[in-house]
């Protein structure tokens, strides 16, 4: 077992040969989707979640040893790295203790204290701390050269020089930060100049603003973050200064005589100029850390219940993008998701009204036999939603559902290289409706074509960490694909990207194949795909699915690998593979006999999974759409009253709560407070996202556009 190993083994309290075998795999050029699902006898039966975790302690550690490497090779350079102080190196992994060791050896700007060490001060620094010496003015008198003009100027300069050395102790420097971490306050002032710009208005809250750090939520530390860079807000984080430089002063201070003063003024000027600055930069760095952290955690956690909304399926859809001036953009689509007719229908005065809408909303779903229609949820949505039911209804024979959609980030595919690659020919409106409709049949399908930060489901997106965001995000796109699964005849190339092993150029290579070659009848077409090799076939294979393929077990999660098993199942009980999946009772006599089939390669978890599979091949994990209806008595926030209870829709999570559309143009705040009955410590364990729910109005401010939800005490 490498040091590796030990170390997130410790920090994720996970088996060592469980963390050594998940390192070996990703190393190998697995997925974290294909290790969870098809190695779990190698992993012990680890979930994304903590195969994820592995892989990001993993590039953690790699960074430390970087780092490590540079800073052996920076002191060596100077001829001061001892054994010891290798020895401390090596062994340490922890990033702010490694940079506390670092940091005396660390080339820096000439600072003051460097400049009088170059003034010969340093003896004079040394002897001034041990705080023996009675009559340190006659020492300093011995100081005096061409640079240092009297006894002041050499111990102002020894001062400099013990400043530096106290603010670059190991032991001070983890002290402080530990009386941060324990007590420090966030502040945040209006920057005067500011109070009366009118964009100030939304940092209003953080003003005149404080609390202890350690209770501050992220939200309100990103709040006041952003308001800081926007150039509204001064944010502070600071503690107790005078009980701060006593704590020190008891770490140096030993006497009473002259060299003590000066150790005592020494500390001051070490916390002041050196040490509080530091400290409070680093302390703001890592609770940024952590409130990113935590927003991205959400963010992804939103958008995996966002790309795994119930689907409707494959349907005769109608997509409607509502308008009131311009009309509403209005496409058909068969139930392969395929354009078929694409017109705009004016509900609205000047160019159009009410009935007219109507007799063409009927018109244009008889013509192509719609099944389901699906509006986009912005302006005038609920007005369009209602004169589609209207006209749906008088034709009782078709049985029309009308389904609300999130239409959060058409706009940017509509105007994609992805929509005009697809839709070359049609201008963004249509593009836009186009995804509107598909998005009712198969969110996932739909929704991974777009950046998930214009999805519309997190909180700050913009203010976290890049790169670390787009990481988990693209994390949460593959994971959410490959569970659903895609059909390898109907994916888009945007779809395949996301399957495990494939990316870009094999996912190209594969709807060029089938343009060229027809549909795929077996998985084992695959290799046949240009560059499409046996790695990247053994990770992508079992998350294809080929509807109607010669071999049953391609349209289903089993993997080739382990057909053989399937096989011999059958075999064993005088059957075909086909004759297996249909017989329920067949399934649950050799479940009770599963230790037969064990091999050195197989062992309980994959059968396990075999069985579940053979019980229902190809099952989507996703549930059914189901429409949804507002509250028709209630369109604008004047309409709202205390104590309503209302229908709504949930937009989006946070760790304060989740907020939801209950139809007057601005989303509600369910506070986490009010979300049930009992404590809640993560809204997502009572709430997800396009869930139905019914909620009470508890307080409405209309001039800021605030209205407070409760979910509390609703029978």
């Amino acid at each position: 077992m490498n040091i590796y190993t030990r170390i997130i083994s410790s920090k994720l309290n996970i088996k060592e040969q469980s963390t050594e075998n998940t390192l070996l795999l990703l190393e190998e050029g697995c997925t974290i989707p294909f290790i969870a699902r098809y190695r779990k006898e190698r992993t012990g039966g680890l979930d994304e979640v903590q195969i994820g975790q592995i892989s990001e302690w993993n590039d953690r550690l790699q960074e430390i040893s970087k780092r490590k490497e540079t800073i052996l090779k920076t002191i060596a350079e100077q001829d001061k790295l001892t054994d010891e102080l290798k020895k401390r190196i090596d062994s340490c992994w922890d990033s702010t203790e490694l940079e506390d060791i670092y940091l005396p050896f660390k080339p820096k700007r000439r600072t003051k204290a460097q400049i009088a060490r170059e003034q010969g001060l340093e003896p004079l620094a040394t002897i001034i701390m041990l705080q023996r010496e009675r009559n340190i003015h006659a020492v300093a008198g011995r100081f005096i050269n061409d640079n240092v003009p009297d006894e002041e100027a050499a111990l102002e300069g020894a001062k400099h020089i013990i400043a530096e050395t106290i603010s670059e102790n190991e032991q001070t420097r983890q002290r402080l930060r530990n009386t941060f971490l324990r007590e420090a306050v966030i502040s945040s002032k209006i920057i005067k100049a500011k109070e009366n710009e009118e964009e100030a208005a939304k940092f209003s809250d953080y003003f005149d603003f404080s609390e202890p750090l350690r209770r501050c939520t992220g939200n309100r530390l990103l709040a006041m973050r952003r308001g800081e860079n926007e150039g509204f807000l001064r944010v502070r984080i600071s503690i107790d200064e005078e009980e701060a430089i006593e704590r020190i002063k008891r770490q140096y201070v030993h006497g009473y005589n002259d060299c003590s003063q000066l150790v005592e003024e020494a500390v001051e000027d070490a916390y002041k100029r050196l040490l509080e600055p530091s400290i409070e930069n680093e302390i703001a760095t890592l609770t940024k850390q952590k409130a990113d952290e935590e927003a991205i955690d959400v963010f992804a956690e939103n958008l995996r219940q966002l790309l795994l909304a119930a689907p409707l399926g494959q349907k005769r859809v109608m997509g409607v993008d509502p308008g009131i001036r311009t009309g509403c953009k209005v496409v058909c689509l068969d139930a392969q998701g395929n354009l078929l007719y694409h017109d705009v229908v004016f509900p609205f005065p000047p160019r159009g009204n009410r009935l007219q809408a109507e007799r063409q909303f009927t018109d244009i779903a008889s013509r192509h036999h719609i099944e389901a229609i699906a509006v986009g949820n912005g302006t005038a949505s609920r007005e369009v939603t209602e004169i589609l039911k209207s006209s749906v209804s008088s034709n009782k024979d078709a049985n029309i559902h009308v389904f609300v959609v999130s239409e959060d980030g058409a706009s940017i595919y509509s105007a994609s290289k992805t929509a005009r690659e697809e839709f070359p020919d049609e201008d963004v409106t249509v593009r836009g409706a186009v995804s509107i409709g598909r998005r009712l049949m198969d969110p996932l399908a739909e929704l991974v074509k777009i950046d998930p930060k214009s999805i519309g489901v997190g909180q700050y997106q913009h203010d976290v960490d890049q790169s670390k965001l787009k990481k988990s995000l693209d994390q949460t796109v593959e994971s959410c694909v490959n569970l659903v699964g895609v059909n390898l005849n109907t994916a888009s190339q945007h779809l395949l990207t996301y399957i495990s092993g494939l990316g870009p150029t094999l996912a190209k290579n594969i709807v060029e194949y089938r343009k060229s070659n027809g549909a795929f009848t077996s998985r084992q077409q695959l290799k046949k795909v240009p560059r499409l090799g046996p790695s990247a076939f053994e990770q992508c294979a079992g998350f294809l699915r080929i509807p109607d393929a010669r071999n049953p077990l391609d349209n289903s999660a089993v993997h080739p690998e382990s057909y053989k098993v399937v096989e011999q199942m059958a075999k064993d009980n005088s059957c075909t593979v086909a004759q297996l999946i249909k017989d329920k009772e067949l399934q649950k006599r050799i479940s009770l006999n599963l230790r037969h089939y064990v091999t050195a390669e197989v062992g309980l978890p994959t059968l396990t999974d075999i069985m579940q599979e053979l019980d229902k091949p190809g099952r989507d994990p996703r549930g059914e759409a189901e429409v949804f209806e507002f509250d028709p008595n209630v369109k604008e926030i004047s309409d709202l009253r205390e104590g309503m209870v209302l229908p709504g829709i949930v937009t989006n999570i946070t760790k304060f709560g989740a907020f939801v559309d209950i139809g007057v143009h601005q989303d509600g705040l369910v506070h986490i407070s009010q979300l049930a009955d009992k404590y809640v410590s993560n809204p997502s364990d009572i709430v997800h996202l396009q869930q139905h729910v019914l909620v009470r109005v508890t307080e409405v401010d209309a001039r800021r556009k605030r209205i407070s939800l409760s979910m509390r005490d609703i029978s």
